[in-house]
């Protein structure tokens, strides 16, 4: 997952954190920002719910990150 986060939005994302620890916490937070909190909403992130919180705080129209093919 970060790997893909820092693929696509590298050119407009100053830093990114995934946060784990003891009683099950997980939080992701972009630029100081909390996106996503597992402890605070009491469940797992969903398949592709951080890409789309962190394509949110972006913005929609803020292209991805121009990758080689």
């Amino acid at each position: 997952m970060a790997a893909e986060i820092l693929g696509d939005y590298q050119h407009v994302i100053e830093s990114f954190t995934f946060v784990t620890g003891t009683g099950g916490i997980f939080d992701f937070r972009v630029n100081g920002e909390l996106l996503f909190s597992k402890k605070a909403l009491g469940r797992h992130a969903q398949p592709g719910e951080i890409q789309a919180l962190l394509r949110q705080y972006v913005g929609p129209s803020t292209p991805l990150y121009p990758r080689e093919d």
